[in-house]
């Protein structure tokens, strides 16, 4: 396992009723449903890193960009720990399109109680506490 946890920020994005999730590749979680997002990176805001790494990684616009949970994550199998911030947006525009298609297989809308399976740690994390965007 890495020395210290590693700080990560996933963007819940709403529209409609709905929230945007990629299905990972190429890294852990391999296989797993999450929302758009990454590292925070040195001198970065949470906001700034919310909306770079949507842009990076779907291509569309957000707003309303607000704090939503905290959650401390281990992945035991891949021996990393994160912190991981999800913040809660609104869609605002531009059409979602496959940015990285090395670490993402498709990105799809889904209504927060039919959710995919299997789910990324953080929001498994999330579910656990009772978490809920909307």
């Amino acid at each position: 396992m890495e020395n210290r946890p590693k700080v990560g920020i996933g963007v819940i994005i709403i529209k409609g009723n709905k929230i945007l999730l990629g299905k990972r590749k190429n890294t852990h979680g391999e296989g797993s449903w999450c929302y758009p997002g990454g590292h925070l990176e040195f001198g970065e805001s949470w906001e700034e890193c919310s909306r770079r790494e949507v842009w990076e990684e779907v291509g569309i616009q957000i707003k309303n960009l607000r704090f939503g949970t905290i959650t401390n994550d281990i992945f035991e199998n891949e021996h990393k720990h994160y912190i991981t911030i999800s913040m809660i947006s609104d869609y605002e525009s531009g059409e979602v399109k496959l940015m990285e298609p090395d670490k993402f297989d498709k990105w799809e809308w889904f209504e927060w109680d039919n959710l995919p399976s299997p789910l990324f740690l953080p929001t498994i994390n999330q579910l656990k506490e009772g978490f809920n965007p909307f």
